[in-house]
């Protein structure tokens, strides 16, 4: 009868360690990919404000019938 309830706990034991394993794998590869698209996210800002303030480009704003047109310099 002890037998069986040792050879539960271990198969317990075993389950929790890998289970407790997996999901710190899984927490390090999701803050890793987040860290990375944050950093991606940023960087295209960054692109998008330089290019922006290139001469040339056009602000464009909905009108009221839903159309993009040039909008006004303020």
């Amino acid at each position: 009868m002890t037998a069986i309830f040792i050879r539960l706990a271990i198969y317990v034991g075993i389950a929790l360690i890998i289970y407790l394993g997996v999901r710190k794998i899984w927490r390090d590869w999701t803050g890793t990919f987040k860290k990375d698209e944050e950093e991606a996210r940023r960087v295209r800002r960054e692109r998008d404000l330089r290019e922006r303030a290139q001469p040339g480009v056009i602000d464009l704003k909905r009108d009221k019938d839903g159309t993009f047109r040039p909008g006004d310099k303020e």
